[in-house]
């Protein structure tokens, strides 16, 4: 877990110049194992316009010329970039608190009162804690315990 860490920070760092220079928001980097691969995946969004085809292949170039030149990763990998997806996952205090008002799934580390897993409104990000309405209660959360979250799509 700590490669996969560390790298992702590396990365972070140099995918957030990228995006600076492309005018569009990191919104998560993984690095995993998928099968027998190591999978690098950067989700890049972008207010109003949103992520096409070409905004995808433009980052995946600038990115791909930094990580050749300052190689933070020792092994041979897959670079995928994406949009978040509609079920777009929250890590940041802003994700909370610019998707207020929509419907979240959030996992835990460990139970609260009972559960791993939450689904309800989300109320926002405030001192350090993840708000959800859950059955008209509000459940206000530690974010150092939530291991997930993402909006919910619904149709």
């Amino acid at each position: 877990m700590a490669k996969e860490n560390n790298v992702t920070s590396l990365v972070t760092t140099l995918a957030e110049q990228v995006g600076q220079e492309l005018g569009c928001e990191i919104v998560d980097v993984e690095y995993q194992k998928e099968g027998s691969e190591w999978v690098l995946r950067i989700y890049i969004d972008r207010e109003e316009l949103g992520v096409d085809h070409e905004l995808c292949q433009a980052f995946s170039h600038k990115i791909d010329t930094l990580l050749d030149e300052k190689d933070p990763i020792p092994t041979e990998y897959l670079l995928e970039i994406s949009s978040p997806g509609i079920e777009r996952p929250l890590k940041k205090p802003e994700h909370f608190n610019k998707f207020a008002g929509e419907t979240v799934n959030v996992k835990l580390y460990a139970a609260f009162d009972g559960k791993k897993q939450w689904q309800g409104k989300l109320l926002g990000y405030e001192n350090n804690q993840v708000g959800i309405e859950v059955k008209g209660k509000a459940l206000w959360l530690d974010v150092e315990t939530i291991s997930k979250a993402h909006l919910v799509a619904e149709f």
